[in-house]
């Protein structure tokens, strides 16, 4: 058995989540996802305790593996984080940070649209996908944000793309934090040639 798979998701007070058959629906004060999973991991639902009984705790949801087969092994673990972040992105969302260095390098919000100008001839503008919302801090620092983890670092990943920095002068886009690995440019002639 997987050690996180093992370990139930609790469910916190506002989440409502639906399990029908292998279909899991989260709906949360961020928003709402649904995702089918794999026919050979159970997913089952446990009540939390009243209050009227002492201490309340909130209901659960728990994973099981059908099978020992290999395959559903690895599909536990992953069914079970699925759902714990399904149940984190309703609640607190997620974002991704990211930087642009390089000069002329900028990012502009334009209504709900990105526009950025990334050296290019022309400035490059993104639509954001259903539930994904762009925020620009600085015109060096934005924000994805969302309630979907997989998309956001997606639409992350897709503007990075854009302009990878190098690894002369490390102009480009990079996640907030990221270490880009520097690369000596070229050294001048020290001394000069001999006939």
């Amino acid at each position: 058995m997987s050690r996180i798979g093992r370990l139930p998701v609790t469910i916190p007070s506002g989440v409502d989540l639906k399990i029908d058959g292998q279909t899991v629906t989260v709906k949360g004060p961020k928003g709402q996802l649904a995702r089918t999973f794999h026919p050979a991991i159970r997913i089952a639902r446990e009540p939390g305790t009243p209050a009227s009984s002492g201490a309340e705790t909130p209901g659960s949801v728990k994973v099981t593996p059908g099978d020992e087969s290999t395959k559903t092994r690895a599909l536990h673990g992953l069914t079970r984080t699925l759902i714990a972040n399904m149940v984190a992105g309703v609640t607190t969302g997620f974002t991704k940070d990211l930087e642009i260095s390089g000069t002329g390098y900028r990012a502009v919000l334009a209504g709900k649209k990105l526009q950025l100008a990334l050296g290019f001839s022309h400035p490059i503008e993104i639509d954001p996908p259903a539930g994904i919302t762009f925020t620009v801090e600085t015109p060096q620092k934005l924000k994805v944000s969302g309630v979907d983890k997989e998309v956001v670092g997606e639409v992350a990943a897709k503007i990075r793309a854009l302009r990878v920095p190098d690894p002369y002068k490390a102009k480009g886009v990079k996640y907030a934090g990221e270490y880009i690995r520097r690369k000596a440019g070229k050294a001048g002639k020290v001394g000069a040639a001999k006939a």
